[in-house]
């Protein structure tokens, strides 16, 4: 039986290499799952995120939207743009060596190695962008690969560093590089990650593994920024863990501290996948939606921890888990959201020709739909996407639907989730609570499952939804250490 675990360490956390030593590397990380307390260092893998805001100077910022080197790459008409951009990120990331490598000889050689990758990819760009001033060659064809490459530089980085400050403790860890460089083998993420680990022994040596792979298909193409927690789950599934950990810089919690405070906020302790997949919905990911498939499909338990909480056992994820008593578990939500709402008289009874229509519209540009609502002769999409993508649909929509009624509004979306929401009253204790806070609910929406009920509110009102509903749903029960013990 296989006793070893598979370890993400977010980007966050990864910012504390300290804190990542002691509270994750040389901590018994297998006592919670009855390992001897000499096994706690290795049976186990480690995945690795880029350090904290590096993958945002890479790609582009992850939640303004700040364009990154590959932002600029793409769509800046400056040629000074981008390779300004690569000599921003070779500061930051020499700072960060600099901050960890005492020893000159080792931070020479720190330097030296991220060096030579950004080197290889400010010259790739170069020659990509005068081969595209051919008429013959478009840069969009080649975006994908462009994207691919500046990802794997920041788990590349973190990974490297990770393996030569913990052998100076004494660590036997190993440098798994899945990023491909320079590897003219194009393989799919399950044989690559077979071929990486066939001679790791993980009774001796700690495999730090980076959180990007390179594959035929593409981990970016598919997964966006959830690329690492998709290599993080193949490991898992391929090696046959006993448990997938995450360690992120924060507890899986009943609603976001910064919202509602930290004396309020209390861990979920134990949850499902169900409401992971919930929580995605919202762009609020405990794990993507695909990693967690195959976690769920071969009963691999995921824990969720806080790096700076070592001694709390976290969130406990598993496949079967409902909570014995009904309850929520979670309040959260996601702003920036945009209401597409088309009404149109000749729409009832063929209600499915029109919803077929616009979804397809809304596929085509990409469209993230975070909830929908339907009556006789109106359909609403709630979008989580920028608002020339939302410019671009509705104009596509009315071209396709010339009498139809357009209109777009600017909302947010508050959820109450958990694993069993079935309490007569819930719903209208929710709605009360709301409404005694002075938020006015544009909609509602509640499926049969029972695991979450969503309101859309005006979007300056999103805070104060989020405080009322934890307050009424969550705070009015004393919870304790979690709201079920792992």
């Amino acid at each position: 039986m296989k006793r070893h675990t598979v370890e993400k360490i977010g980007g966050t956390s990864m910012s504390d290499y300290a804190a990542v030593r002691d509270n994750i590397i040389l901590k018994n990380g297998g006592a919670a799952i009855g390992k001897a307390a000499g096994e706690g260092v290795y049976q186990r893998i480690f995945v690795v995120s880029a350090y904290g805001g590096i993958t945002d100077l890479l790609l582009e910022h992850k939640k303004s939207g700040r364009p990154g080197i590959f932002a600029l790459f793409a769509g800046s008409d400056e040629e000074q743009n981008w390779s300004e951009a690569v000599d921003g990120l070779r500061q930051r990331v020499e700072e960060i060596n600099a901050s960890l490598f005492e020893d000159p000889e080792m931070l020479t050689r720190a330097n030296a190695f991220i060096g030579e990758r950004l080197q290889d990819t400010e010259r790739c760009l170069s020659d990509l962008e005068r081969l595209c001033q051919h008429g013959h060659f478009e840069l969009e064809g080649h975006l994908n690969t462009v994207s691919e490459m500046l990802a794997s530089l920041g788990e590349a980085h973190s990974a490297w560093n990770t393996v030569q400050l913990l052998r100076q403790e004494g660590i036997n860890a190993r440098f798994v590089d899945l990023t491909g460089w320079r590897d003219g083998e194009h393989l799919d993420l399950d044989d690559r990650i077979r071929l990486a680990f066939a001679d790791i022994d993980l009774s001796k040596e700690l495999p730090i593994v980076t959180g990007y792979a390179h594959t035929r298909a593409g981990l970016m193409k598919t997964f966006a920024r959830g690329y690492s927690e998709m290599t993080f789950s193949r490991i898992a599934v391929i090696t046959e863990a006993c448990e997938a950990i995450i360690h992120k810089e924060y507890h899986l919690s009943s609603a976001d501290p910064r919202l509602v405070g930290e004396i309020h906020a209390v861990p979920i302790g134990r949850t499902n996948y169900d409401v992971a997949d919930q929580l995605a919905n919202l762009g609020m990911e405990a794990i993507h939606p695909r990693a967690a498939k195959g976690l769920r499909q071969q009963e691999i338990p995921l824990r969720i921890m806080n790096t700076f909480e070592p001694e709390h056992a976290g969130t406990l994820v598993t496949g079967d888990y409902v909570s014995e008593t009904p309850c929520v578990e979670i309040i959260a939500g996601r702003k920036n959201i945009y209401a597409v709402e088309c009404f149109d008289q000749d729409m009832m009874g063929v209600m499915t020709s029109y919803d077929r229509t616009i979804n397809e519209i809304i596929a085509r540009f990409k469209g993230s739909v975070v909830t929908k609502d339907i009556n006789a002769n109106t359909i609403t999409h709630f979008l989580a996407n920028n608002l020339k993508t939302v410019k671009r649909i509705r104009s596509t929509i009315s071209e396709q639907f010339p009498d139809c009624d357009i209109q777009v509004r600017k909302v947010a979306v508050v959820s109450a989730i958990g694993s069993d929401m079935k309490v007569p009253g819930m719903l209208s204790r929710a709605v009360a609570a709301l409404a005694q806070s002075g938020i006015s609910v544009l909609a509602v929406h509640q499926s049969m499952r029972q695991v979450d009920m969503q309101f859309v509110v005006n979007e300056k009102d999103y805070e104060r939804a989020v405080k009322s509903l934890h307050h009424a749903l969550v705070e009015v029960y004393e919870h304790g250490e979690a709201i079920c013990a792992a």
